[in-house]
């Protein structure tokens, strides 16, 4: 992830430099944890008391995956809310981002647990056959290092600049994430609502380092 990487908090010096609204208190980030692990803990108990329709096991990993989704994009967002309102929520990108790999986590032991019963030829033949879970098991791969790394001291370790190169990957994941989605389904009206966030919190980004980059070049031809 850049910078402006939505699962990991920019370095202290740089977070503390961002214009935003001023606010005299703001809820604490155990709180995000708390109330993002909710739809978990109500769909897990829709399982537990028969709730789920007729194949249980699709309605609770999709519900699961959903929410990785939305709480991916949740984070996405904070840094385009920042610069186009000034409405700085920095401090719970961390906590949107890790719920989302979390989610990504319960929604792929739904499946390898659950729907596969652990059955490795069958999983891997999964794997291999279906584009849509080969998909899907290569975002998650690409989310493994970057929640790893949400942490403080990785910033420290690895430097703002390797770990905002790092954190870039975040993009491509969700990417992946919305093609997963969208492969998944046989009617995708759901999906291409949340690929058409993806497009427009990817494009923004795209748009605002083609900007950046034009005024930089800007000056140096005035100069010349």
């Amino acid at each position: 992830m850049s910078a402006q990487s939505p699962s990991l908090p920019r370095p202290r010096a740089v977070a503390r430099g961002g214009k935003g609204l001023g606010v005299s208190w703001q809820p604490p980030r155990i709180l995000v944890y708390l109330i993002g692990f909710i739809p978990a803990v109500w769909w897990f108990e829709l399982g537990l008391t028969d709730q789920l329709g007729a194949d249980p096991m699709k309605a609770l990993e999709h519900a699961l995956g959903l929410w990785a989704l939305r709480f991916l994009l949740a984070s996405l967002a904070i840094t385009p809310l920042r610069q186009l309102t000034g409405i700085s929520l920095i401090r719970y990108r961390r906590a949107l981002g890790l719920l989302a790999f979390y989610y990504v986590v319960l929604h792929l032991t739904t499946y390898l647990v659950l729907d596969q019963g652990l059955d490795l030829s069958a999983i891997v033949a999964d794997i291999l056959k279906r584009l849509y879970i080969t998909i899907g098991m290569a975002g998650f791969v690409i989310l493994v290092p970057l929640a790893i790394t949400s942490n403080n001291l990785s910033i420290r370790r690895l430097g703002a600049q390797s770990w905002n190169r790092l954190h870039r990957w975040v993009y491509l994941a969700a990417i992946l994430a919305v093609l997963h989605f969208l492969l998944s389904v046989k009617v995708p009206i759901e999906p291409l609502f949340y690929a058409v966030l993806v497009a427009i919190l990817l494009g923004y980004r795209l748009a605002r380092s083609l900007l950046r980059e034009r005024r930089g070049k800007a000056p140096a031809r005035a100069r010349a």
